[in-house]
């Protein structure tokens, strides 16, 4: 699921890819499902390719959501991004990935996992694990 929400650096919110052009891509914004082209010079980045640091392995970002969502039972994050404290992220984070590396991962990567959470619950996309890969898992 996460393979077709994109990230695009210097606009703010999760893209959905809707079409793809010759040198663009066609999002829609999850936030107001407004449509727009986007070009290949620009910074692309899908969520199933992003990962958290942990002091072993990586670990896969729609994992990391999955424990997200576990711990606040389907809801919006109980913690608001933009008012806590590094501290705060930093515990929330604990939470919800105990091993995650401490040196790697800042107060401001925490605070676009919350915000991107919110989004992904927001539009109704609740389910962060492709249906293959909950089936490896559980075997």
């Amino acid at each position: 699921m996460l393979k077709t929400i994109l990230s695009i650096a210097g606009k703010p919110g999760l893209y959905k890819l809707v079409s793809q052009g010759r040198n663009m891509l066609i999002v829609e914004s999850l936030s107001d499902k407004k449509r727009f082209p986007a070009y290949g010079n620009e910074k692309i980045i899908s969520l199933g390719d992003i990962a958290m640091y942990t002091d072993a392995e990586d670990i896969p970002l729609s994992q990391v959501l999955t424990n997200v969502k576990n711990k606040e039972n389907g809801q919006p994050a109980s913690l608001d991004p933009k008012k806590a404290s590094q501290d705060e992220l930093k515990a929330y984070m604990a939470e919800v990935l105990p091993s995650f590396d401490r040196d790697r991962v800042h107060a401001s990567d925490i605070k676009k996992l919350i915000a991107w959470y919110n989004l992904l619950i927001a539009a109704g996309i609740t389910e962060f694990e492709a249906k293959e890969e909950q089936e490896e898992a559980e075997a």
